[in-house]
């Protein structure tokens, strides 16, 4: 049987609507170490130069050139030259930022801007990336607390050449240079999810994306999610029996692959109840459901509230 693929990944990517945005950079020389608050939002960075220690709930993770990490809690961290070094806090350094550098250490007390970025003894690209509401339970959930990507790995050049990248469009500050930093910024993402997923596979539907059997029946999901699925049908999408495909696919995923397909299609109904004016009737026919009765049933019996209840507690403002 023939049909469309798609892309889980991006699909849930696209639904809780990630964005990105830069900070300062950061340069550090001799002795030093910063505490930072915890993030509001997913934090990345990126040691471009040098080295230097990531501290995170107790745990300390060695970073060295190339290297980038993902904080996917709102944990405070501190990063510091070595451990021996009392951390001072970070906002007043960022709030003192010239030139879009921070600077710790000797990098503080350098006379020219140059001697904080090209002479600095590490030299760290951070920002954040913010999520929408059911990125929770969607993504971050199925992710460990520090996503670590060492830069030293061949499976890392995509990687390396996005930071790249954004290193010259902060540099030559090209026209549109914040629009192009911030989507690379997102390029950057992806691929530092790929790299983690391939080496240290999660538990849920991240782990069906690199099954032979689950993947399939994933994408022909994504692909058609208005489609009449059967596990039957979907077997045969896998190559598989349906007995192999339904337990399979309750190993790897915690859930049968029709009731994945009945939280995708709200997923995709709660989303549109919150972006978009459409009637609830319209909604159901774009989901896969024949009726706005029959959306209603199972909306209420996974959200325990109303399609009409959830759209007036979560309407964007001003729509």
């Amino acid at each position: 049987m023939s049909v469309q693929s798609a892309d889980p990944l991006q699909d849930v990517l696209a639904l809780v609507g990630t964005t990105s945005r830069l900070s300062v950079g950061f340069a550090a020389g001799g002795d030093w170490a910063v505490a930072f608050e915890p993030p509001p939002a997913v934090k990345f960075n990126a040691v471009r130069r040098g080295s230097c220690l990531l501290l995170v709930d107790g745990v300390t993770y060695p970073l060295a050139t190339g290297d980038c990490f993902l904080l996917t809690r709102p944990q405070a961290f501190t990063l510091a030259s070595s451990l021996d070094v009392p951390p001072v806090p970070a906002a007043p350094i960022f709030a003192a930022a010239t030139d879009g550098i921070a600077r710790a250490g000797t990098a503080a007390r350098a006379t020219t801007p140059s001697a904080t970025t090209s002479d600095a003894d590490v030299f760290v690209l951070g920002g954040r990336f913010g999520f929408g509401e059911r990125a929770e339970e969607l993504l971050l959930d199925a992710l460990p607390a520090v996503v670590h990507v060492p830069g030293s790995s061949p499976a890392a050049a995509t990687v390396r050449w996005a930071l790249d990248q954004i290193d010259a469009e902060l540099r030559d500050h090209p026209p549109a240079a914040g629009l192009v930093t911030d989507h690379l910024a997102q390029v950057m993402l992806i691929h530092l999810l790929r790299l983690h997923l391939a080496a240290h596979p999660p538990d849920g539907w991240l782990s069906g994306l690199s099954d032979p059997v689950v993947a399939p029946a994933l994408r022909a999901m994504h692909a058609r999610p208005a489609h009449p699925w059967t596990v039957a049908e979907l077997a045969s999408v896998a190559a598989v029996s349906r007995s192999t495909l339904a337990a399979r696919f309750k190993q790897i995923v915690g859930q049968g692959p029709l009731d994945y397909l009945t939280r995708w299609r709200i997923e995709l109904a709660s989303a549109r109840l919150r972006r978009s004016d459409g009637t609830v009737a319209a909604i159901a026919h774009h989901v896969g459901y024949a009726s706005e009765s029959a959306l209603s049933t199972a909306f209420k019996r996974v959200t325990g509230v109303s399609p009409r209840d959830y759209r007036s507690d979560h309407a964007a403002p001003g729509r």
